[in-house]
């Protein structure tokens, strides 16, 4: 328990419904109650329940706020300590007021992300599930804000513990036979290093295996739109935008630099990258554009190359299906709705069917089979599967990468009859590793760190 009483507005500020102050420490009740009227009604007041009155100032006696009080008493609350929730109007000078009253009385103001952070210290979370809390708070689509809730009631945590405890066993063992050499047998504790190891780097495999699709739902999915002049980029862009979010003409090179937009698609967050029409060029500022074109190709995770269906290939459309053959690609063949000319051969030769996606955007025709696409391409066609629990925060991937190597050299170990001795400590190794994954195994700066990313109120 933190010995400090702490105090911030948790909700957004500017004008709004209503306004939340949160007030947490062992004197939280006793400060919402110095400025609370009726006076002395908090103090006395069950935990969990709800009161009406007004906040004054006690030096002057001045009526500053009509406001709802909410008392949480340890241990159930949230930081597991004295909670007060004032609930005033929305606005900055009535929310001010009210917070410059508590910070008068001697509460402090919050550091970013302190409420988690003394939820994780006392013991009510684990890490995971602290940095989970500003996952749900900054999911960008409905299965972004579905992972991220899963980890705060600790899918994760849950799995990370069993392991680490399986590991617990096999030191145990190990350390009998260290402690009672004349009774090991050696084949036989080479079998079990073998067998409880494979096991822990199979479970391991499995967490990272779901890494790289949790990262993508957390962060989105990085998407350049290129192709040449007027083949429908940016139509193709206000399209998945459902609004007009780039200029579209008939002139070509109307776009001359990359325009961001972040779109949903089958649950997933898209950073769409509208790019310039890369073509050759001797206008200075289109030039420019054609470059930074080239360069949202090597920061893409996904790349959307759209050919005009109506029109034969150019040379440059010839070299670029060549070289993004190899990277996540789709092609789209937009204007499917006028005759078509382009040479699918040549497309056909670098791409199999199920990486060509037919559209006309200007029918609004085709979107659905684009989602099905990107959905199969990163994701098997089930974004969802039967388990959910992704890891998408990239500490606990480095940590998991970490833990599976100490796993494998204590394999390999185990193969070469190293001394068990000298196998324990990569079976700690990976223990350790894991611990700070759940935050059993931290360094004070490194948890600073991690909550100093949270929002003031949180």
């Amino acid at each position: 328990m933190m010995e400090d009483t702490i105090a911030a507005i948790s909700t957004p500020l500017g004008e709004g419904g209503i306004a939340v102050i949160r007030v947490s420490g062992p004197e939280a009740v006793e400060q919402a109650d110095r400025l609370f009227r009726p006076a002395d009604k908090l103090k006395n007041a069950a935990s969990h329940t709800v009161h009406y009155g007004h906040i004054a100032d006690p030096l002057t006696g001045e009526t500053v706020e009509e406001v709802l009080v909410t008392v949480m008493l340890a241990p159930r609350s949230f930081t597991m300590e004295n909670v007060v929730e004032i609930g005033c109007h929305g606005g900055l000078v009535s929310v001010k007021r009210v917070l410059d009253l508590l910070l008068a009385g001697g509460v402090r103001l919050a550091e970013p992300g302190e409420f988690t952070k003394r939820a994780f210290l006392n013991g009510r979370i684990d890490l995971t599930q602290a940095e989970a809390v500003i996952d749900v708070i900054r999911a960008k689509s409905d299965k972004a804000h579905k992972v991220a809730l899963k980890q705060v009631e600790g899918s994760l945590s849950q799995k990370v513990k069993k392991l680490r405890q399986q590991l617990v066993e096999v030191m145990a063992h190990l350390e009998v036979n260290i402690d009672y050499p004349e009774h090991d047998v050696e084949e036989l504790t080479t079998a079990f290093i073998r067998d409880k190891g494979t096991d822990a780097i199979r479970q391991v495999g499995a967490l990272l295996k779901s890494a790289g699709e949790g990262k993508l739902i957390r962060e989105g999915i990085t998407t350049a739109i290129v192709g040449r002049p007027n083949v429908g980029k940016s139509s193709l862009l206000n399209a998945l935008a459902q609004e007009n979010r780039a200029i579209v003409t008939d002139i070509p090179g109307t776009t001359r630099d990359v325009i961001e937009e972040y779109v949903t698609m089958n649950g997933i967050p898209l950073k769409l990258l509208d790019t310039a029409g890369i073509r050759e060029t001797e206008d200075v500022v289109e030039k420019i554009g054609v470059e930074r074109s080239l360069g949202a190709l090597d920061e893409a995770d996904l790349i959307l190359f759209v050919l005009n269906a109506n029109e034969s290939l150019n040379d440059d459309e010839r070299r670029l299906l060549k070289e993004l053959h190899s990277r996540p690609t789709l092609v789209i063949l937009n204007k499917t709705d006028l005759p078509e000319q382009v040479d699918m051969q040549v497309v056909s030769e670098w791409y199999p069917a199920e990486r060509i996606v037919r559209m006309s955007v200007l029918e609004e025709e085709g979107l659905d089979r684009l989602e099905k696409a990107v959905t199969d391409l990163f994701f098997l066609g089930d974004v969802e599967g039967s388990d959910f629990t992704y890891v998408s925060n990239v500490r606990h991937i480095q940590l998991l990468r970490q833990a599976n190597e100490a796993l494998q050299d204590a394999v390999a170990a185990a193969d070469q009859y190293v001394p068990i001795d000298m196998i324990q400590i990569d079976f700690r190794r990976a223990w350790e590793f894991l611990g700070e994954i759940v935050g059993d195994q931290m360094a004070d700066s490194l948890v600073d760190q991690i909550f100093s990313q949270f929002c003031l109120g949180k």
